[in-house]
């Protein structure tokens, strides 16, 4: 039974990128009894907490969207945080849910939790083959467990909890903090201050070779819809956009819609991580979804976004 529009919908994390775009979402396709809390009301890691605040809700659907991310630098260095925090959030969520009669749920994984050196492009039947990569282990080690715990939990009660697992995903409320953002925020921000203060070159992380997927996190909200609408057979579910860039690539595509023609600089003694990430994403497309947002276009749109509530708020 897929999710109806009279469903009390709790989105879990709905500040976030990926949170705030299914919200809207939602709220576009006619969903009118969305539940959200910000961290100072809910503290999602305390197990007492989020317990008896679902036993005050009576909700019929959760997305579980909130979770500790990072890029490389902000993965590797606050290791003990990531994998702490996510599997406190994931394992209080999926449980107090579950006790309270929660029958669907969508957890958002990532597509980082597959092996290092996975077969190109990435099945959901190719986790757990092989080694992760160090930098981000802790972080896929807990979204690996949220996955297994979503599948566990339908095995034993019955209960209908997907996970999908995103691409890199970009858009509207990205983290633009080049200390903890992912690689296309940090370009974008990286490409503009340098356009502003007229310096001649940009210096980025690693060799440029890597080949990345990237999806609009619009695209995503889209793809989450309509998972939950259609519930489908399967419990693990890739969205991606299909297509890879390398990492010069894109820098240079984030120089010409920024219409900025210094010097690309990379510092390959930064680690690259993995060498290629492309995601298979026939179950996806089997729901009839697919991306609308060519890159060029939501490179465009975010950096719009960025100049607005960003760099002049700033």
């Amino acid at each position: 039974m897929g999710m109806k529009q009279s469903d009390t919908v709790f989105i879990a994390g709905h500040r976030g990128m990926v949170g705030s775009a299914i919200e809207r979402r939602l709220r576009e396709s006619g969903y009118g009894r969305i539940v959200t809390r910000t961290h100072q009301q809910l503290d999602l890691t305390r197990q007492a907490d989020v317990a008896s605040w679902f036993r005050t809700q009576h909700i019929d659907c959760v997305i579980l969207a909130a979770a500790r991310v990072g890029g490389i630098s902000a993965n590797n260095t606050y290791r003990a945080e990531f994998i702490y925090q996510n599997l406190m959030i994931q394992s209080n969520v999926i449980h107090s849910a579950f006790e309270c009669g929660v029958k669907k749920l969508l957890f958002l994984g990532s597509s980082c939790i597959y092996p290092r050196d996975c077969p190109q492009p990435m099945r959901e039947e190719y986790l757990l083959t092989g080694p992760l990569e160090h930098t981000n282990e802790p972080y896929a080690m807990a979204k690996l467990a949220g996955l297994k715990m979503c599948q566990a939990y339908n095995d034993q009660y019955g209960t209908r909890y997907v996970s999908v697992m995103p691409t890199n995903l970009y858009g509207t409320n990205d983290n633009f903090d080049l200390s903890s953002s992912h690689v296309l925020p940090a370009m974008i921000r990286k490409v503009h201050e340098a356009k502003v203060s007229g310096a001649s070159a940009v210096e980025l992380w690693g060799s440029g070779r890597p080949l990345r997927e990237f999806l609009h996190v619009d695209d995503l909200a889209d793809a989450c819809l309509r998972v939950l609408e259609q519930d489908p057979v399967y419990s693990v579910i890739n969205v991606g956009s299909g297509k890879e860039i390398s990492i010069r690539g894109l820098a240079e595509l984030v120089c010409s819609v920024l219409d900025y023609s210094g010097e690309l600089v990379f510092d390959d003694s930064k680690p690259d991580g993995t060498p290629r990430k492309l995601l298979d994403i026939q179950r996806v497309q089997s729901l009839g979804w697919r991306p609308t947002i060519a890159l060029r276009e939501g490179v465009a749109s975010t950096h719009q976004w960025y100049v607005r509530y960003v760099h002049e708020a700033a």
